[in-house]
């Protein structure tokens, strides 16, 4: 890199054009993302299974070093951006705020005109009419094609119901008993795809708090699970770190030759309320039936273990995999006025365990995204982009719909200006969870801003959600509902989540949030811009610095020739 060129330079676009093309920030990431792409596929390939300890080294030792060889890079384009306070122009904060009135005028139709407390009026008729909808089952059949009819009624257009094959799994009949050291019945959920007992279990119980110690128990004695039902009794951390029990626990126990396995529900607060969920086998390992008991219950069991009394139970559960069937994501769309092939797809997943009402997950995401659309149509805010709802099927045993939703629409990649899914509950907002560029992240916070009235001006660090991850992997910048949702772990997966948790007040600021953000993202100019190492040039010639520029750009060809 010519030192005098970046001293001499006084131009921001010059100079930022000059530090992106010496660095070669896009070959470089391109190579190593390119070159990490290959050896994961080849590990994939390769090994059917990996366990816990082989997959953490084969990618330290094979993929790690190029990805962070990425990261550096990456980091420095960055660091680079931290540095430009302002992204926006002010004729882009202008075009933004120009929306204004019209935020108003939707504030004011949900609050105070004909909008309020619509959404709750659709959500009791979802969720009450049609109870919990379960993939395969009838119920959710019946509220795809309600939703659907109903869409087309209000004069949607592309209004569609998109084939799915998903796994049909059913709970039927189960119950648990305790019989030592005394006589109680105990509530239990079986866990998704679960294979049934095939009659009555009657089996000593092994409580283990977590992995290691399942382990740990087994090195010190192999047979000690042999034909034992074990239970996982760990303790609540996060969502993340916590459900895990839950997905692997059933695979892990059988290969130390357990016949079942019980799983703490997962949550950090019960009243004797099972959670179920889904869970996943190990193709290498026996199946072997697994259901979720109460906290309550694991804990007391763990204290008779802990005491050296032996525990005995009668485990009965008649569920059952049929097999794929067809089911549907819904589609419905407010074609765009002068950009109708770029779109904003915005959404919820229209399915629900087969337990509770399917309120929280997902009947609030449904009704504010379909409120959104009745509202800009009866406004008639039609933006320039078209708006398109997406009631995503199957989430909840494998994101089956949004998977082969994105195999089915990924070549819209780049007309895709915001995916937004909501699926973390609709209490009461604070504002939009974000993922994507810095200037994006910029463009909706001006917008939020536009909010101030109903104090939801948040935008949180995060704007993932199941049913758009793979867009937003895909460079798609995406928005997530931030709402207080601390009590979401109470309520969810079990018969708790209904239509009593959902105030109307606080699901009309969800709904509100919800439509400003996909209105104003869909009527400007100019789609999002994304997070491209290619655009740092145009981030770097917004500052009027050429100091600061200077060392980071020297910073940045230090770091990756010292990589080299």
């Amino acid at each position: 890199m010519n030192l005098q060129i970046l001293e001499d330079t006084r131009n921001e676009r010059d100079l930022g054009v000059y530090i992106d093309e010496e660095l070669k920030f896009h070959d470089h990431v391109s190579k190593a993302v390119a070159k990490a792409s290959r050896l994961l596929g080849l590990i994939r390939a390769t090994f059917t299974f990996l366990d816990n300890v082989a997959m953490p080294r084969l990618f330290t030792i094979m993929v790690r070093p190029h990805l962070e060889y990425e990261c550096v890079v990456i980091l420095s384009v960055l660091l680079t951006a931290t540095l430009c306070q302002d992204f926006l122009s002010t004729e882009l904060k202008q075009e933004i705020l120009d929306h204004k009135a019209n935020v108003d005028r939707i504030i004011n139709y949900v609050l105070r005109g004909p909008g309020k407390h619509q959404a709750m009026r659709r959500l009791e008729n979802l969720t009450d009419d049609f109870g919990p909808r379960s993939t395969g089952s009838e119920a959710l059949d019946y509220a795809i094609d309600y939703v659907i009819d109903n869409l087309i009624q209000e004069g949607f257009t592309n209004v569609a119901g998109e084939d799915v094959t998903a796994p049909k799994w059913t709970r039927n009949e189960e119950e648990l008993f305790m019989i030592k050291p005394r006589y109680h019945r105990l509530s239990l959920m079986s866990l998704g795809s679960s294979v049934g007992t095939n009659g009555v279990l009657e089996r000593e119980v092994i409580v283990v708090r977590n992995f290691d110690e399942l382990d740990a128990k087994a090195n010190e004695n192999s047979d000690i699970f042999k034909d034992k039902i074990v239970l996982y009794n760990q303790i609540w951390i996060t969502y993340p770190e916590t459900v895990q029990y839950r997905v692997s626990g059933a695979w892990r126990a059988a290969k130390y030759g357990a016949v079942a396995a019980l799983v703490s529900s997962v949550t950090d607060f019960s009243l004797y309320t099972p959670h179920t969920g889904i869970q996943i086998y190990n193709p290498n390992v026996t199946d072997i039936p697994v259901a979720t008991i109460t906290v309550e219950d694991a804990n007391q069991m763990q204290r008779y273990y802990d005491k050296g009394v032996k525990i005995v139970v009668k485990l009965n559960m008649t569920c059952k995999n049929h097999g794929d069937i067809i089911t549907r994501n819904v589609v419905a769309e407010l074609g765009g006025s002068s950009k109708p092939n770029e779109v904003v797809i915005f959404g919820g997943h229209i399915d629900s365990w087969d337990v509770g009402y399917g309120v929280m997950d997902d009947g609030g995401g449904v009704a504010i995204t379909w409120q959104a659309l009745n509202i800009l149509k009866e406004l008639n805010l039609i933006p320039k982009r078209t708006l398109r709802a997406v009631f995503w099927t199957s989430e909840e045993i494998g994101l089956v719909g949004a998977k082969q939703y994105y195999q089915r629409h990924k070549d819209e990649n780049g007309n895709i200006s915001l995916v937004m899914e909501s699926d973390y509950g609709t209490f009461k907002p604070f504002g939009v969870g974000f993922t994507g560029s810095d200037t994006a992240r910029a463009i909706i916070k001006e917008i939020v801003a536009m909010l101030e009235t109903i104090n939801t001006t948040g935008v949180d660090t995060t704007g993932e959600s199941p049913d758009t991850d793979m867009w937003i992997a895909a460079g798609v910048p995406g928005v997530n509902l931030w709402n207080a949702n601390d009590k979401y772990f109470y309520y969810h997966h079990s018969n708790g989540d209904s239509i009593i948790m959902q105030n109307p007040d606080d699901l009309d600021l969800c709904v509100i949030v919800w439509t400003v953000v996909a209105y104003v993202v869909a009527n400007l100019e100019d789609k999002l811009p994304r997070l491209d190492i290619t655009s740092t040039a145009s981030l770097i010639m917004t500052h009027n610095d050429t100091r600061i520029l200077f060392i980071v750009g020297l910073l940045s060809l230090c770091i990756l020739k010292r990589l080299r």
